[in-house]
Formats: structure tokens, C-alpha cells, sequence
């Protein structure tokens, strides 16, 4: 099933593929009759040893016959959260989540008052939530008939991945009571790539751009590089981007990006340094050079040309701000001024490549997603694993009912927003921050793989 989800959400940081040889084994790692489990395994463990990003902290001899995922978590570092495998012929060894599932992200709240309310902050575009009438704000007040509380929370939540139907009772929010109550039936589907949304917000004749991006697929520099045309056009000023969702994807793609917004750089200026084990050594990579392992790319010259040479740009983030869209954060820090605001990042400063067996006709259908590099910007700061702290701390669940992405008067925007017009940020009171229970898109979603 390859729209089982989709596996951009989860996966780590394609830097390149490449393949990966069965003929020249690790001279360590005994043979077994191929088709068995110990045969995987040990395919498993000869790739690892190559290219893990740990590879000098695993077991000299681990259990061979462990089932292949239990052996698989028997290789890894306690550093490593995102290293993940699957097997391509059993769409049950792929992680799931609400997500990627139905195509919405929730989160539990405690108010001050000591009541559990549950909002849905994110509903993807032409997903099967939206289908169903979801949208950002409503609160749910049931999940499958049962009352969300404090103490069923995790038996709740954790149940949903083995559904293909969630009955939900939701409302909207007003005056601090769910009015409006109706049930809605949200089948498991396949959610389709979302778009980037853009605004222009403008004050006292300044004119400030908005970028609300969902993910770095490959192949999105055309829509950038309108988005950015447009921009210029306009005479924006500022620019904010929102990647408070952003898992990440494709470096190349956030390079992309990361190009249009700066002055003072050249396809020759460094973008990104891998580090990997002592295997894969160092690798450096101009903005140049990063977009163009995208082949269906604008170059960069083509996309400078649009580029608003900004000396500073504004950074809404969350929890599950990671990966690719970490990189920009980070790697524009060298170029320009970096106004993060919101949450602190999750902590995903690493990439990878997807190592599966290329022999003809294949011999093992398992699939690898391991740490391989650690990355870092060109003056070679990096090492983010506990995530990106904000300059300004802003919680978007201090104001209740949460109002829909590029709405000015929104929480996290109108921080940016009064930043940049009135040189405050309008944060209110961080001590009224309710408390988060849970939200569907943080850990333990992690866990894929252990």
C-alpha cells in the first residue's frame, strides 16, 4: 500500500541514494540461508555498520535471532529517537499516527480551572479530516463515544492507530464552553501534498510577507520562486515564515528557500556541513550544489534573481518544527538575522539516506531509515538535539479558540506581526499557559522503529 501514509512525515533527511552491496560483507557478521530472519538481520547489521551515524556504539554480537524490528532496536544508540526500518510488503511495519493517518493533529489541554479541552489545531488540505468538516479551532469532546479526561488520555489516543473509522464529537468554542455539539465520522484516507500559503499583511505603508509552510517536498521550487516573484513585486519588506508544522523533507528543497530570502550570497557560498561515521567522513555542500540534488529543481541563479535580500527574517515554530525546516533556521544564521518565536524545535540536527537491497530480483523487502550524518551551517554551529529556543517564547494555546493559519489577529502571527510594527511582542501573560497533556504529533510518534 504505498499511500498506507506518508512517509515524508516520519522519515529522516534524504541527503542522496545510493546502493547498498551485498557482496562485500563485514567478514565479522556470520552467514545464514537467505530467506530466514537471521539472513535480514544480518543484512541489517552489515548496513548499519557502514553507514550509522553511531556505528561505533552497537553490540559486537547482538541476537540474530531476534524478529527483524527487535534486532533492528538492539543496534541503536540511546541518542538515537528517529532511526526507524520497515518492511515494503507489510504496511503494518510502518509507523502511524493521526496524521498521516486521517490528516489532523490534536492537542489535550489543562485550563487553569482544571478542565480537560482537547483542540484540533491542524487539518491538512484535501486530507480526509477536512473531507469530513473538521477545521483548526473546533474542540473534540469525545474520540469513538468516550469523554476525553485527563486519566484516559493516553489509553484514548494510543487506540487510535488501530481503527479506519474515528467517530468524533466536536464544537466549536465559545466564551469558554463547546457549543454546537455533532458527531463526525472521519475515515482512514490518504491526505495529498499541501499547498504554501502566502499573505501580505501591511502598516504605516510597510509591507510584511507571510509563508505558511506545511513540508520541503521534492520538486517545490517553482512554487517558491512564484511566491517569492510575487513578494518582490509587492515590495515586501519583511518576511515571516511558519513552519510550526513543518516535519521537514528534502534539504535541497529547504536550500531552495533559504536562497530566496538573504543578501550577499552566491551559489558558491557554503549551505550545509554533513559529519557522518568514520566511514562517510565530511561532506560540504553549497546552496548551489544542495538544490540541484533536487533534479526537478530551479537552479539557483534562477531563483536568487527573486530573491528579496532581506537582513532579517521572522521564525514561528513549534514542538514538531524538525528536520529540513530546523536546517532553515539554522543555516540562515550565518547570512542574517534568525527572529525564532513561538516553541522550541524538536531537535532533529541529522540526516539520512534510505538503504534497501538493489540486487535484481531483490532479496530482502525490508526497508532502513537510519541517522547517518549530524548536520551543521556553514561557520559550523549546529548541535540542536534538544531543539531551537526561541528568542521569544509564545504559546499559540494561550488564546482559546484558535484561529485559522494567516489570520493576523492569530496568537504566534500577531506576536510576529506587533514585533515588527510596534517593536514589542505581544505575548500576554506566558503564566496562563494551559498545561499540555498531550499533542498527536509529538513523541512517543517518535518512537517508529523501538
Amino acid at each position: 500500500m504505498k499511500n498506507f501514509f506518508t512517509l515524508q512525515v516520519l522519515t529522516l533527511i534524504m541527503a542522496s541514494i545510493f546502493a547498498v552491496s551485498c557482496t562485500q560483507r563485514d567478514q565479522d557478521i556470520p552467514e545464514f540461508p537467505e530467506g530466514t530472519t537471521e539472513y535480514v538481520n544480518a543484512w541489517v547489521q552489515d548496513s548499519m555498520k557502514r553507514y550509522y551515524y553511531w556505528a561505533d556504539q552497537m553490540p559486537a554480537k547482538p541476537n540474530y535471532h531476534l524478529p527483524v524490528k527487535d534486532f533492528f532496536k538492539s543496534l541503536l544508540s540511546p541518542q538515537d529517537r528517529f532511526s526507524f526500518i520497515v518492511n515494503t510488503e507489510d504496511s503494518s511495519t510502518y509507523p502511524r499516527s493521526v496524521r498521516n493517518m486521517y490528516g489532523f493533529d490534536f492537542a489535550v489541554l489543562q485550563l487553569a480551572n482544571g478542565e480537560i479541552a482537547t483542540v484540533i489545531k491542524l487539518v491538512l488540505k484535501n486530507s480526509p479530516a477536512l473531507n469530513a468538516g473538521l477545521e483548526r479551532g473546533m474542540m473534540i469532546k469525545k474520540i469513538n463515544g468516550q469523554a476525553i479526561t485527563a486519566a484516559n488520555v493516553g489509553q484514548l489516543t494510543s487506540s487510535i492507530a488501530d481503527h479506519t473509522v474515528l467517530e468524533l464529537t466536536v464544537g466549536n468554542w465559545v466564551n469558554g464552553s463547546i457549543v454546537n455539539e455533532k458527531n463526525i465520522m472521519v475515515y482512514y484516507g490518504f491526505s495529498f501534498q499541501q499547498p504554501i500559503m502566502s499573505k501580505i499583511f501591511e502598516k504605516n505603508g510597510k509591507k510584511t510577507g507571510y509563508l505558511y509552510i506545511y513540508d520541503f517536498p521534492d520538486g517545490m521550487t517553482p512554487a517558491l520562486n512564484q511566491k517569492f516573484a510575487d513578494f518582490k513585486v509587492a515590495g515586501v519588506q519583511e518576511l515571516i515564515l511558519d513552519l510550526r508544522y513543518n516535519y521537514g523533507g528534502s534539504v535541497s528543497s529547504a536550500a531552495a528557500l533559504c536562497s530566496l530570502i538573504p543578501s550577499g550570497i552566491s551559489a558558491h557560498s557554503p549551505f550545509i556541513i554533513y559529519k557522518g561515521n568514520k566511514n562517510g567522513g565530511e561532506v560540504k555542500r553549497t546552496f548551489s550544489q544542495q538544490i540541484a540534488y533536487d533534479s526537478d529543481a530551479l537552479d539557483f541563479n534562477t531563483l536568487h534573481a527573486n530573491a528579496l535580500g532581506l537582513s532579517k527574517v521572522y521564525i514561528i515554530t513549534s514542538n514538531s518544527t524538525a528536520s529540513a525546516s530546523e536546517i532553515v533556521i539554522n543555516n540562515l544564521k550565518p547570512y542574517m538575522q534568525v527572529i525564532q518565536m513561538g516553541e522550541v524545535t524538536l531537535g532533529k540536527d541529522m540526516a539520512g539516506f534510505i538503504i534497501d537491497d538493489k540486487r535484481k530480483p531483490r532479496k530482502i523487502s525490508w526497508q532502513i531509515h537510519p541517522v547517518i550524518y549530524k548536520v551543521f551551517n556553514a561557520n559550523g554551529g549546529g548541535g540542536y538535539n534538544n531543539g531551537i529556543i526561541p528568542q521569544t517564547v509564545v504559546s499559540e494555546f494561550m488564546a482559546l479558540p484558535l484561529l485559522p493559519l494567516g489570520d493576523p489577529d492569530e496568537t504566534l502571527i500577531s506576536s510576529v506581526l506587533n514585533t515588527i510594527y510596534l517593536k514589542s511582542a505581544n505575548t500576554g501573560s506566558f503564566d496562563k499557559k494551559p498545561d499540555i497533556l498531550f499533542q498527536s504529533d509529538l513523541p512517543p510518534f517518535t518512537e517508529i522503529g523501538k
